[in-house]
Parts: structure tokens; sequence; C-alpha cells
């Protein structure tokens, strides 16, 4: 019989890179299941259905919430909604594979209800300039959700003593690397208290 694997969530404020680093993980460590999150935002260039995101409609949205299928999900930025498809990743734990969820704050914490035993990662900027930088540079906003998603940032950073341990991204390969170092061991008490 296997053994269930753990789950490790991975979060942190607009820009800092989580997608980015689950791309480096998807392409040098297959051996870790990365979910796909649904969304009801239109994609951006370059971005596939299925394998960035499951884009759906906000009814489609509504009825996965309505009917439990969504691990966790919420509106982010005050704009699209973002939710994690519950039946994935769970398979995917009882076959004992690790897994890996890339998602917002807000999501973070509704998994930290539903499973406790998660390990809970913060993904940090090396600085707030750096942040600002690296959403300006990615030009896929409008100045206006700019503003939105740098307001958002400022509280979600303040958060990240609620997670298990905190990763600066000041380097991609590195930052990924470690994460995947902290995906095999076990979870650390010192945030949690």
């Amino acid at each position: 019989m296997t053994t269930p694997a753990r789950l490790t969530v991975l979060a942190g404020p607009t820009a800092v890179g989580k997608g980015t680093l689950a791309a480096y993980v998807r392409e040098h460590h297959p051996e870790v299941w990365l979910s796909v999150s649904a969304t009801t935002r239109r994609p951006r260039p370059g971005e596939v259905d299925g394998v960035h995101y499951h884009f759906v409609s906000e009814e489609r949205f509504e009825e996965m919430a309505r009917n439990g299928d969504l691990l966790e999900w919420a509106v982010v930025h005050g704009r699209a909604k973002y939710g994690t498809p519950r039946r994935p990743v769970e398979e995917v734990l009882a076959s004992g594979r690790p897994a890996l969820l890339e998602i917002d704050l807000q999501g973070a914490r509704q998994v930290r209800e539903t499973m406790p035993e998660a390990f809970f990662v913060f993904l940090a900027p090396p600085s707030w300039d750096e942040l600002v930088r690296r959403l300006v540079g990615r030009g896929t906003e409008d100045e206006e959700e700019r503003a939105a998603r740098l307001a958002t940032a400022r509280v979600e950073l303040a958060a990240a003593a609620e997670f298990d341990v905190t990763v600066v991204n000041d380097d991609v390969r590195r930052a990924a690397e470690e994460l995947v170092s902290w995906m095999g061991t076990p979870v650390p008490t010192t945030n949690r208290d």
C-alpha cells in the first residue's frame, strides 16, 4: 500500500515569481505534481488552458464552488476568481506522489483550515523595489490593476509569519531547489505556534 504524500502549498504576493518557480519545478522535477488552478480570468499571452490554468466561465466556477469541487477558492485582487480542483489533489496525494499548490494567500489560509497537515511555504521577493520592478516589467496589467496588486502585496507580505518557512526568490533556480528540498522534510514547528 502506498503511503499518502504531504501537500506543499506555495503562496506569496503578486509578481513574486510563484508561476516562474512552479514552471522551473515542472521542468526540472517531474516527480512533483503541480496542481492546475481554475480561474475566471482571461488567459495571458502564451498561457495554455489545462497547463497553466483551467480557464472557466463565472457560471462553471460558481457551480464547482457550490458542489464542493474546490479545495479552496478566492476572488483575487477584487477581480477574477481562482480555485484548486479538489479531486486531482486528493488522488495524487493518495498515490504517494509529492504535490505542490501554487496559490494566493487567501487560498493558503483556506487550505490550512481543511488540511492543516500540509506544509506551507511563503515565497518572498528580495526587496519591495524588486517586487515593483517585476510587476511593472511583465507588462500584463494596466496601471489600475498594478496599483490594486501592489496594495494587496503590502498586506500579503505581512503574512509571512503564518507559514512554515519563507523562501526568498532572489534566483529562480536556487529558490526552486530550496522549495523542492523542503518538500521532502518534516514540517518544522517554528511558525506553527
